[in-house]
Formats: structure tokens, sequence, C-alpha cells
């Protein structure tokens, strides 16, 4: 079995009167190479005619979005003329590459109507290689992501990236990557297998699990060792989790703002690409 490094609380931090925890960078973990930020937003009401996710237009380079939502949805628009609304059990694969302006936010409908919110978003690093690569989007509805069950159905995953139990998943990432979202019932099990050179990115959105023979609950990052293959999971009640692996890039990593780069030239001359218009125009 990994052993478990260090468990990591989600931190509490609001955005406007959006409810918002984040593990991942905090003052005791910077990263998890190559996963490098996870804004953890909700759960949360919103009440009729409210104004929605705050996340009006703003640029990305260097990086890449894994957006999940549970609950609520989101309308995505980009500079590269991708638009999309998506609901819940949907999923939102976005990459920055180059250079691209994005907006986040409520549909008009749930601006109307409220409802309940719960949305989480995770960043990638992008190797030296791909940083400038053609910005790209994929949104899918939770009926058009591959799953399969585990454990007598006590188990149902959504397979994103990679492979897993014969079934592949519904992105094409730029670097390999196997991940998937959890949907645990109360006493649910499973063992996964990963490489030892490979890091894990563990955290648990919902519900309580014991994982390696330790309980932890929801709104925790777990930080595993290398050594060792294998992760042991059963759920104390229902529960969900996000679980991916990848190898590390072991590259440097200038992390400022909205861009991600490999030095501090790289992100000076972002922010000068950005207000030269080379990350294409905003149509509101």
């Amino acid at each position: 079995m990994k052993s478990i490094k260090r468990i990591h609380k989600a931190e509490y931090r609001p955005i406007a009167d959006l409810v918002t925890y984040s593990p991942l960078p905090t003052r005791s973990l910077q990263q998890i190479d190559p996963f490098i930020f996870l804004n953890h937003h909700g759960f949360q009401t919103y009440p009729e005619h409210n104004h929605g996710l705050p996340f009006g237009p703003h640029p990305h380079r260097g990086m890449e979005t894994i957006t999940f939502i549970l609950e609520g949805d989101i309308m995505h628009k980009d500079s590269s003329g991708h638009e999309s609304v998506i609901g819940p059990g949907g999923v939102q694969y976005m990459t920055a590459g180059r250079g691209l302006i994005h907006a986040e936010v409520s549909s008009s409908q749930f601006k109307k109507k409220g409802g309940d919110l719960e949305i989480l978003q995770l960043w990638l690093n992008l190797p030296a290689s791909k940083k400038m690569v053609a910005p790209q989007y994929v949104g899918l509805q939770k009926e058009e992501i591959p799953s399969f069950e585990l454990d007598g159905e006590k188990v149902k995953v959504q397979q994103l990236f990679g492979e897993s139990h014969g079934t592949k998943g519904a992105f094409l990432g730029q670097f390999p990557l196997n991940m998937g979202t959890y949907y645990l019932e109360k006493g649910g099990k499973i063992e996964v297998e990963i490489p030892e050179e490979e890091n894990v990115f563990f955290y648990i959105v919902r519900g309580e699990l014991k994982v390696n023979g330790e309980e932890i609950r929801f709104r925790n990052l777990v930080e595993f060792s290398n050594s060792g293959s294998k992760i042991s999971v059963e759920a104390l009640e229902d529960s969900v989790l996000i679980l991916g692996f990848a190898k590390p890039f072991n590259e440097p990593m200038v992390a400022q703002g909205p861009f991600v780069m490999n030095t501090q030239k790289q992100i000076y001359e972002a922010y000068e690409d950005y207000q030269a218009g080379k990350f294409g125009s905003w149509k509101g």
C-alpha cells in the first residue's frame, strides 16, 4: 500500500458570495506535480434572481482546467469561439495553451430560478513542450461521459482521462493522465493500482472514506508517497472522490495570476501578449 504523507484540509477562501474552499496550493502544499490548483465551490443554495458565478472574462496561458459540475450549471464562453452550458454531473476540459480569454458564469435560467450549486475546478500544468499549443475546449454532459460500476454497483466511476476496467476516458489529454470521478455508496470498496513513478491527486468532495485504513472526511486532499502501488478505499458514508495520477514533469514552474509558465520572463511575455490582443478578441 502507498503510505499517506499528509492530509491537507481545504482552506476557506470565499469569492464574493460564493462559498469556496481550496486545499491546493496552501502554505503546507505548493503542488502535486502536475496538479497545481483546486477550488471547491459550494455546496450552497442560491435564491431566485441571483448573480450566479462571478468569473467574468479573464485570460489564461500555459495550463489546463478540468471543471466538475456536481450541482447547478456553468456557462463557458471563450475567445476561440467555444460556448456551452454544462449541467449536473457534467465536466468541462479546457487547454489554455498559448492563450485565450474565457468566462465561466451561471446560465440565465440558474440566475433567474436559483438552486443548489457545487462546482470544482482543478488546474493542470502543461509540460514546457506544450505550453504554447493551440487552445482547446470540450464540455460534456453527464450522459456523454463513459462510466462503469464496481463492487456490485456500489461504486460508479466517470472515466475522464486514460483507461480503467476497459473503459476509455472522455477526454484526450495533452499528456498521459488517468483520472475519474468516483461516486461511492456507503460500504462500497475499491482498490486502485498506481505506478510508483506517478503522483496521485486524491480529493474527497463529499462524505467520509477509509483510505488505506485511515478515516478521512470531505474537503481533504490526501498526499501520498510514491513508494507502494495500491490505494484501498472504503466508503463510510455516501461519498464523492476525485482521483487522478500522472508522471511529474519535474520542470521549473512559475505561476502568477492566470498564467503558469517555466520562467519569470515567460510570465512577463504572457502579460505583454495579452495586453497586445494576442489572446483573441472578446465579444461579450
